[in-house]
């Protein structure tokens, strides 16, 4: 199933991998973009912790999803000492929509290649209700932090400053 929706457009392809997970009431389309995390927060009346940024970083040549509460920073030294070591970096735009499928600024966690590797930062555990994005720069979900970081197959760490 992955692989055909990953064909799809990232809206459709979200939607249709939220509704096989019962989760597809949770999504919510805005006029605005959501594309930074205070846009998000601003527009669904949330805390800025809340929204979850779905950060694509290389460390060395390897692609990682870091999962990072709004209001914090990604600590790329941590997430490049979970990694192995190397240095970790922001990856470019292609290596973002090869990485994932996505474009950046709307990158999901869900629906990822099963080889990507996807860390949560601990820091989300302060809610429970959080909102990552939902394959554009203009759609989030809501979930349960559970719910997230089942679906995405994280590995919680301290990955944020």
């Amino acid at each position: 199933m992955a692989d055909v929706s990953r064909k799809a457009g990232s809206r459709e392809r979200v939607r249709s991998y939220l509704a096989a997970h019962g989760l597809a009431e949770g999504f919510t389309e805005f006029e605005q973009s959501t594309k930074t995390a205070q846009q998000a927060a601003e527009a669904l009346g949330c805390e800025l912790g809340q929204v979850v940024k779905s950060l694509v970083f290389e460390v060395g040549d390897r692609p990682v999803v870091a999962l990072v509460a709004g209001d914090r920073r990604a600590d790329t030294n941590a997430i490049s000492a979970l990694l192995g070591g190397g240095e970790a970096h922001f990856a470019k735009p292609k290596a973002v929509r090869d990485a994932t499928g996505y474009s950046p600024g709307g990158v999901s966690p869900f629906d990822l290649p099963a080889d990507l590797t996807v860390l949560a930062d601990a820091s989300l555990s302060r809610f429970e209700i959080v909102y990552p994005a939902a394959g554009t720069a203009t759609s989030m979900v809501r979930m349960r932090l559970a719910e997230l970081l089942e679906l995405s197959g994280a590995r919680v760490a301290e990955i944020a400053e």
